[in-house]
């Protein structure tokens, strides 16, 4: 069997779970469900429901993990006494894994094609036309080879293990994204027309707020770009030091995720009104945002084709930003499956972090050879409902199941005093009664 690894530093684990948080539901997702939902509106209700709801089950996703040093099947068993809380502990592991396993198979298809659009605008810069078109026209084979070329990156940089793989190549990653997305929001502010934008993103029409649609986007958005639900938390954590002091650490990884996608909002929405000022159409005649889902695939690059050769820059710049804050979400979303799979069968980490990919990249196939009526469907049932549903479970277990003293004693690892501390006087009962109500609440009125 694999020795276990470890994050090398604080520093490390932070960047790399932020990582995993930071993807392509904060670059795309977030701004684009802004942008449909209301712009402020929708941000202020992600805010709320980020810090109410995603940071306590990031904190109970962390705790499980350390305590266990395991996979989330191993962990919620752990905790589990009876036979029956055993069983039903293993099945929601499992469900995690076949979670983040569905959402990385529809994630490497459009990761590919940021890898496309990235590589496009240079070789149509060098005269290669006909090649940059293939990059980024829908097609079959275009989206196979692409995701293939995608998720043989993320299962080569999980096979290089925690600190060598993952702790490597986030501290390279993460700067990197960071810095682009600034440079990009900086520019884009400086054209006409991103003012507009800026007002939409930041004036909130309060009628808009109490919208079931705009909740249920804000809650499942909140889950999908923290990382939550599926495991990849969970498994981060197993990795940490029992010397670090887990509420701080995951205070840290929830800002940095929420504020690079609010950063993203700077950059997306002031983005869609430059578009707009030079004559690019984003919206219908109704006022709503066409093209929603593939808004950046096809408004900003009109956008980029009006800024002459400045925009060959921008536009290489965003989408190698996109392929970045991919990479750092998808190595997260394998390691789950990879873990399980070295823990459960004593299996080197090549052999599963290679079989795991294959898997999933078989499964991202079948989505682009049914792209109409499989690519929305998955998308829907992992992030919107999936999530949701495992974070209830996460819940049930960290707040109903779990020990008090026991749980108590894994944060007192590395703070004696913590009972007396404002986290747990609040957190464990916040955990154990609130954030079951409000996401049962939510799940059932979207179901309804």
């Amino acid at each position: 069997m694999a020795t276990r690894g470890q994050f090398g530093s604080r520093l490390g684990f932070i960047l790399a779970a932020a990582g995993s948080a930071v993807g392509l539901g904060n670059i795309w997702g977030f701004p684009t469900q802004a942008a449909s939902n209301g712009g402020a509106a929708f941000l202020l209700v992600y805010l709320v429901l980020a810090f109410a709801l995603a940071y306590p089950i990031l904190m109970a996703e962390l705790i499980l993990g350390r305590h266990a040093h395991g996979n989330s099947v191993v962990a919620l068993t752990r905790i589990a006494e009876s036979s029956s809380t055993k069983a039903i502990g293993a099945l929601t592991g499992l469900a995690g894994i076949l979670v983040a396993s569905s959402i990385l198979s529809f994630y490497s298809l459009v990761s590919g094609w940021m890898l496309g659009f990235t590589a496009s605008y240079p070789l149509e810069a060098l005269g290669f036309t006909k090649e940059a078109a293939w990059l980024t026209d829908f097609s079959l084979s275009r989206n196979v080879i692409l995701m293939t070329l995608f998720s043989a990156m993320t299962v080569g940089i999980v096979m290089g293990g925690v600190q060598e793989g993952i702790e490597r190549w986030s501290r390279r990653l993460m700067p990197t994204l960071i810095v682009t997305l600034i440079l990009l929001v900086g520019y884009v502010f400086s054209l006409d027309g991103a003012a507009e934008g800026l007002k939409v993103y930041l004036i909130p029409d309060i009628s808009k707020i109490w919208s079931a649609d705009l909740i249920l986007s804000a809650l499942g958005s909140a889950f999908f770009s923290l990382s939550l639900g599926v495991g990849t938390m969970l498994i981060y954590g197993s990795y940490i030091s029992d010397e670090e002091y887990l509420p701080s650490i995951g205070a840290q990884v929830a800002l940095i995720d929420v504020g690079i996608a609010v950063l993203a909002g700077f950059l997306i929405l002031p983005a869609m009104y430059v578009a707009a000022a030079r004559g690019v159409e984003i919206f219908d005649a109704s006022g709503r945002l066409l093209s929603e889902d593939t808004l950046i695939f096809t408004v900003l690059p009109e956008l980029f084709a009006t800024l002459g050769v400045i925009g060959l820059i921008v536009a290489t710049a965003f989408f190698f930003l996109m392929s970045v804050a991919a990479l750092t979400s998808s190595i997260s979303m394998l390691e789950v499956p990879v873990a399980f799979l070295t823990e459960r069968f004593s299996w080197s980490r090549a052999r599963a972090a290679t079989t795991a990919g294959i898997c999933i990249a078989l499964l991202s196939g079948v989505i682009a050879l049914n792209f109409e009526s499989l690519f929305g469907f998955v998308i829907a049932a992992s992030t919107r409902y999936g999530q949701p549903m495992l974070g209830l479970m996460l819940c049930i277990y960290t707040g109903w199941i779990w020990r008090r003293d026991s749980l108590l004693g894994e944060l007192k690892k590395n703070d004696p005093d913590v009972a007396s501390g404002l986290f747990w006087k609040i957190w464990p009962w916040y955990l154990r009664l609130v954030c079951p109500l409000v996401i049962g609440t939510i799940l059932w009125r979207s179901l309804a």
